[in-house]
């Protein structure tokens, strides 16, 4: 095969399949006698292999564990296929966590709003973080605290824990403060969690798309190992 056949099944340029070897991504090519690659059914399978693991694991994973395998390091490539599967996992049990605790947020209840008042180390004592974090929460737009006049100390109301819960089950999670601050804001200016329905129902959608990819890939990667050794 010439580097444009590899490249035709999958509407690629012949650059990115040259790219995708020298990358590592792909086994070296034989070479012509004037210097030409000479692509066969082995390449073919580790580009396929190659392109379904990137939207199972992303760009870097998958080139990681292409890399893995082409080094003879089988076992590293495993590892990453179950990182892979635990961040997978890891997402799924944070997405079901703040389901739960958007059903458990007061918005849609009366609340007490003369007892629903933290200081800033009564808050953080909830939580179980240290008051640094909440100081940095707020830095990042995810708390919003009132300030007592004179004093200037912060004074968090019930929709400021409610933000503070959420984020907090987000960031153990794994997830950045950017994102959070996203998902805080849309319940925030919401006012209630009606419209983060949408977001977690496609949030939903990725991780399924993302586990069906997982799969996909396991296949293809298998095909390519099988080929290997044959």
């Amino acid at each position: 095969m010439r580097p444009a056949d590899l490249a035709r099944e999958h509407g690629l340029s012949t650059q990115a399949v040259r790219n995708y070897e020298q990358d590592g991504c792909l086994p070296p090519a034989e070479r012509t006698a004037s210097g030409y690659r000479v692509y066969t059914e082995v390449h073919a399978a580790a580009l396929r292999a190659y392109l379904a693991l990137i939207p199972a694991y992303g760009h870097a994973t998958a080139g990681q564990i292409m890399n893995s395998v082409h080094a003879g390091d089988l076992d590293s490539a495993l590892i990453a296929i179950d990182r892979g599967h635990h961040r997978l996992l890891r997402d799924r049990d944070t997405l079901d966590a703040v389901k739960d605790a958007i059903d458990h947020l007061p918005a849609d209840r009366p609340v007490d709003h003369a007892v629903a008042r933290r200081t800033i180390g009564e808050l953080a004592h909830q939580l179980r973080v240290t008051p640094a974090t909440l100081r940095n929460w707020e830095d990042a737009g995810i708390l919003t605290p009132h300030r007592e006049s004179g004093t200037g100390y912060r004074v968090y109301r019930a929709p400021d824990i409610r933000d503070a819960e959420l984020a907090h089950l987000l960031r153990r999670g794994g997830y950045p403060l950017e994102h959070i601050a996203t998902v805080v804001r849309q319940v925030r200016t919401a006012g209630d969690v009606d419209a983060l329905a949408g977001a977690l129902d496609d949030w939903q959608r990725k991780l399924t798309a993302r586990g069906l990819a997982m799969l996909k890939a396991a296949t293809r990667l298998n095909e390519y190992l099988s080929l290997r050794e044959a």
